[in-house]
């Protein structure tokens, strides 16, 4: 994404509105994550300083982090530093992609002391740096390889820019001297600052002097949006490169316009980081046991012809004046066939014809006894794979940290994940999704099989009518009517809420089934979120028609 040193003069320029900001605050939320509450008179923002690959950026922020328990060392340390500075200067070398923010701080002597806190947004290399005022680094959030590393980037070494690249900065050079320079070299290799993205829209409306112009006037947040309206790319000007089809979307702020671009894909990232563990558990979890049932289903297949057994035993046992000692086989009239026609009996010569016979009756039970149980195990197995079907699918619909650590609580409440030592268990938060039907009756979603079994099980009444995607994956959805009789549209309203917060939310038909609580039973030693129903309808639904989320 194209946070390019152009970019970046446009965000320090905003982001000049802290200076004079005392450090109010500061959290490490994630380990390549810093927020800062800065404030002043009239004055209160968050600082995110983030430098994980593909999210760089630093802006202020709107959006609220949950933050770790404990916080890490690299927060601590800046706290130790930095809390109750007072943010003097904000600093960007030419148009490098390199922000320092100069704060001046009281240290444990009561001295008063300068401080740089100098963000490298690097594509692949960015760090967070702790200088002093002669830039002696402190410390880095990602420390340098001795051996391997260009430049030192450790406590007590001095700190020194990135490598510069021999490029023009198109706001400290006379225009002529660039159009010298494109004569024999590209635009991408000429100007300092520009994205790729900016370097094409330059070529195709050969407008490099307007964007030039546009820059030193501190730009124009612009969001560009897929023609189904989700984000495709942002900058400082608008982009037109990609046609009618892609339109531009104007923000009040560079910030505004970042927290709009990257709190999706944010969201998505930290889930994921948080639940992979969960993840990896819940898929290999899965993996064996389809190889369980596979095994099981084969040596069902085996105890199909278990009769076959139970008859050879009988006919063996009917013909023992016929049959004589050590053969291998015996050829006897089947009285199980009409027409008697003969049927050939393996036997083991070791044994008596009797104890052939006894033989084929023993296994004949022990096959039935193992059909009862492999039929017993093979439902197990199918439950379990539904309910690691409905914890993935619900991590997916996780939107913070406290949703993970919901269905975290859950695995060690079922079994499958150990408590955690000091870690006492949490009741379920009862955050559910709330909606209105047309009708004004209440509609909740549950998040997960925790909230499920709590919604349906203690929060509903009788006469409340439960939604759910039929033989799916997915959330159990109420609407509150007491009995009443509801409208069609109430009832469309539900099923289409039902089959958004389903694994099936991508597809076109997706089949809910509805009926009231009062059928919805939840059996003894049931998986969480697992019920039976019965006296059901069914509608069939197209999540993408409605977009109620």
């Amino acid at each position: 994404m194209p946070f390019d040193g152009a970019f970046l003069h446009c965000m320090s320029n905003e982001l000049m509105d802290a200076l004079d900001c005392h450090v109010d605050k500061i959290y490490q939320p994630s380990k390549e994550e810093l927020v800062f509450l800065l404030r002043k008179k009239g004055f209160v923002k968050r600082l995110l300083i983030n430098i994980k690959s593909g999210s760089t950026r630093v802006q202020f922020t709107e959006n609220k982090f949950e933050n770790p328990e404990k916080p890490p060392m690299f927060c601590m340390l800046m706290r130790k530093h930095l809390l109750s500075g007072k943010l003097i200067r904000i600093t960007q070398p030419d148009l490098e992609r390199v922000l320092i923010f100069t704060f001046s701080s009281m240290n444990e002597m009561g001295d008063i002391q300068e401080l740089q806190l100098i963000c490298e947004l690097l594509s692949g290399s960015a760090n967070i740096i702790l200088a002093n005022s002669d830039f002696k680094i402190i410390d880095c959030l990602r420390h340098s390889d001795i051996e391997s590393s260009t430049r030192l980037l450790l406590p007590g070494a001095t700190y020194t820019l990135p490598p510069r690249q021999e490029k023009l900065n198109p706001l400290a050079c006379e225009f002529k001297k660039i159009e010298e320079h494109l004569k024999t070299a590209t635009l991408l290799q000429t100007i300092d600052g520009f994205s790729p993205l900016i370097c094409r829209e330059v070529e195709e409306n050969n407008n490099l002097l307007k964007i030039i112009n546009k820059l030193e006037d501190g730009g124009v947040p612009t969001l560009v949006l897929k023609p189904d309206g989700s984000p495709l790319d942002y900058s400082f000007t608008e982009i037109t490169q990609y046609g009618d089809s892609y339109e531009n979307k104007i923000f009040n702020s560079f910030s505004s316009l970042l927290d709009e671009f990257y709190t999706s894909k944010d969201i998505t990232n930290r889930i994921n980081q948080n639940a992979r563990d969960i993840i990896k558990l819940i898929t290999n979890l899965k993996a064996r046991t389809e190889r369980k049932l596979a095994l099981r289903l084969n040596d069902l297949k085996k105890c199909e012809n278990r009769e076959d057994l139970r008859i050879y035993g009988e006919l063996i046992k009917a013909n023992l004046h016929l049959i004589p000692q050590g053969v291998s086989f015996a050829e006897v009239p089947n009285y199980y066939d009409e027409d008697l026609k003969n049927i050939r009996i393996p036997l083991n010569p070791a044994i008596s014809p009797s104890a052939n016979a006894n033989k084929y009756f023993k296994d004949y039970k022990k096959t039935y006894t193992a059909e009862e149980t492999l039929l017993k195990l093979t439902e197990g197995d199918k439950e379990e794979l539904i309910y690691f079907d409905s914890v993935l699918e619900s991590i997916g619909r996780c939107r913070d940290l406290s949703d993970i650590n919901e269905i975290r609580e859950e695995l060690s409440e079922a079994g499958y994940i150990k408590q955690q030592a000091n870690r006492k268990k949490q009741k379920p938060k009862n955050e559910f999704k709330e909606f209105t039907s047309i009708e004004g009756y209440k509609i909740l979603v549950g998040k997960n099989n925790r909230q499920n079994d709590y919604l349906t099980t203690v929060i509903a009444d009788k006469g409340d009518l439960w939604f759910h995607t039929k033989n799916i994956p997915g959330s159990h959805v109420i609407v509150f009517c007491s009995g009443n009789e509801v409208s069609n549209e109430t009832i469309l309203q539900a099923a289409t809420l039902a089959a958004q917060n389903s694994k099936a939310q991508n597809s076109t038909q997706v089949p809910v089934d509805y009926t009231p609580i009062k059928f919805v039973k939840k059996p003894n030693g049931a998986k969480p979120g697992m019920v039976i129903y019965t006296t059901n309808k069914t509608v069939y639904i197209n999540p993408k028609g409605d977009a109620l989320i």
